[in-house]
């Protein structure tokens, strides 16, 4: 009796860890279909990216431009025969703002045109002002003093000149396989290594030491602490009769301008004046002359087209599973985009590529037993403001992590935000127990340089709206390119700086995960749901 016990309970424990260990089955036939479909002639990603980019961009939050692109991805989505397309609406935005004329030039000491776009959420000039230039640095209140009386009628540049040196550095870059394998190392706590990997992890780039993403021009004009500041200096500006404030573009190069806001959608808080960001060159050469004491006259010619606080939206549309008590899985990334440019890397290439997984599994009719959900976020470039209201009305308030019925529905959500570069592995969020199954899933897809899953996070994207409500949600490592470096919040997010072979790679690589999580028959593991009001923070956009 007792051998027999021993014999059973061993033979258990070895079914047991059989299962535990049995890797994760994939169906190599659907990866080849999903390849075939992705790659080369049958690609439809570029397309798609060029209509949210060249015909509609950039889409601002609240801005006619991103409605008018939203309508265009519904009947795309109707097109494929994709379900469910909707514009969902989350509630008050603000005022939307779109510019309408940009036209900027040194007249004296000789003429120059000058490069540079408006600030959004600053209003026009209602024609063209000319004015002298004055450098007026002002980073306090008391700074302001001295300025009382002087600056009616002027042209004043705000911030500090912004030297443009040359770089021995490469603007885009591939990660290695040094750096995946530094990447796919946990945090070490005694050294200080961080838990969550930055953009362009552990390559020092132009972009961090020159206003990229995170850097100093993040902060505002001059880099100056706190929007509280800003909201003061706008009014001083205004009230003294300033006719535009410059600012420095923070770019890495000649020609690059990364901006930020000048005003606030918020209609509660008063405009700013007229507002523009130029590059660093142009803005120099007015700096130095202004320093010999030669007078500088600029003429700015600005349009403005601000539009009634409304509810913004997001979009969603759903291919049905074939069990509907299974629930869903979703995926997506940031639909708005910021000014200057397109909104071509920062974010129209993450929409393109999950309209496009979306087209893929649709064309195969592959059967998935749930339900795919595409999420294209608004306003994520304000603070997540979509998906974290997306969220709240689906699944949980993180305020009180009350799971509605939908919250045990979602077996997981893929984002892609961090550029247009291929994927190249998966950020597993802290979550240790889906590592043996997305080693299954990237064990194929190395050959197309996915290799790397790192148990860290990165931040400051729509997946963190999930995570913080204990829902499985994943970012996608992507190789940075010209992201931190050049394209993001600049005027060269445009088309031109997407690569089509890396964004026809990330759908392959988006409909592959979201396919095999469709058709798993466990939902994926999560971490804990967090405690009331102390969930793992949503991280902030990028815009202000």
């Amino acid at each position: 009796m007792r051998k027999w016990l021993v014999a059973g309970a061993l033979g258990l424990g070895a079914v047991l860890w059989l299962q535990a260990v049995e890797p994760e089955r994939v169906d190599l036939g659907v990866l080849h279909r999903i390849k075939a479909e992705a790659f080369g002639r049958n690609s439809r990603v570029m397309d798609t990216v060029f209509y949210l980019t060249d015909v509609y961009g950039p889409r601002l939050t609240g801005s006619p431009n991103i409605k008018d692109a939203a309508n265009w991805t519904v009947k795309k989505l109707e097109e494929w025969g994709i379900s469910g397309v909707k514009m969902e609406p989350w509630g008050p935005f603000g005022r939307g703002w779109a510019a309408t004329r940009f036209s900027a030039m040194m007249k004296e000491p000789e003429f120059q045109p000058i490069i540079g776009f408006q600030q959004p959420w600053s209003p026009g000039t209602n024609g063209a002002v000319s004015g002298q230039a004055v450098m007026a640095v002002i980073t306090n209140a008391e700074e302001m003093e001295k300025w009382k009386g002087k600056l009616k009628g002027k042209i004043v540049l705000t911030a500090p000149t912004h030297p443009s040196t040359l770089s021995e550095m490469a603007l885009s870059h591939r990660l290695t396989d040094e750096e995946l394998a530094a990447a796919a190392e946990g945090p070490d706590p005694a050294s200080g290594n961080p838990a969550s990997l930055p953009l362009g992890f552990f390559r020092s780039t132009p972009g961090a030491a020159a206003g990229g993403r995170g850097g100093p021009g993040a902060a505002g004009r001059g880099g100056f602490a706190g929007r509280g500041f800003r909201t003061q200096l706008n009014k001083f500006l205004r009230e003294e009769g300033a006719l535009v404030v410059l600012t420095p573009g923070n770019g890495p190069d000649g020609g690059t301008i990364m901006g930020q806001a000048a005003g606030s959608q918020n209609p509660g808080e008063e405009l700013p004046p007229p507002s523009v960001v130029v590059t660093n060159e142009h803005y120099n050469r007015i700096a130095r002359l202004l320093a010999k004491n030669i007078p500088v006259t600029l003429e700015f010619d600005l349009g403005a087209k601000f539009t009634d606080p409304g509810d913004s939206f997001n979009l969603t549309a759903e291919i049905p599973g074939t069990d509907p008590h299974a629930g869903f899985v979703m995926l997506g990334g940031h639909f708005d985009s910021w000014t200057g440019g397109t909104g071509a890397t920062d974010n129209g290439a993450g929409s393109a590529v999950a309209l496009e997984a979306m087209r893929i599994l649709k064309t195969l009719d592959l059967k998935m037993k749930r339900t795919v959900r595409l999420g294209l976020w608004t306003a994520e470039e304000q603070g997540l403001l979509g998906s974290r209201a997306y969220v709240k009305a689906h699944f949980a308030d993180p305020a009180d992590m009350q799971p509605k019925p939908e919250h045990a529905m979602l077996s997981g959500y893929f984002n892609l935000d961090n550029g247009g570069g291929r994927i190249r592995g998966v950020y597993i969020q802290d979550n240790d127990e889906v590592r043996p199954i997305f080693e299954s899933w990237i064990a194929p897809l190395k050959d197309s340089g996915v290799t790397t899953l790192t148990i860290r996070n990165t931040g400051s994207t729509d997946h963190m709206a999930f995570d913080a409500v204990g829902l499985p949600a994943f970012q996608f490592i992507q190789d940075p390119l010209e992201y931190g470096t050049r394209t993001h919040h600049s005027n060269m997010d445009v088309y031109d700086h997407l690569v089509p072979g890396d964004l026809e790679q990330a759908s392959a690589v988006m409909a592959w995960f979201v396919y095999n999580t469709a058709n798993r028959p466990e939902m994926l593991p999560r971490k804990p749901m967090p405690k009331p009001g102390a969930g793992r923070s949503a991280g902030g956009g990028r815009g202000e």
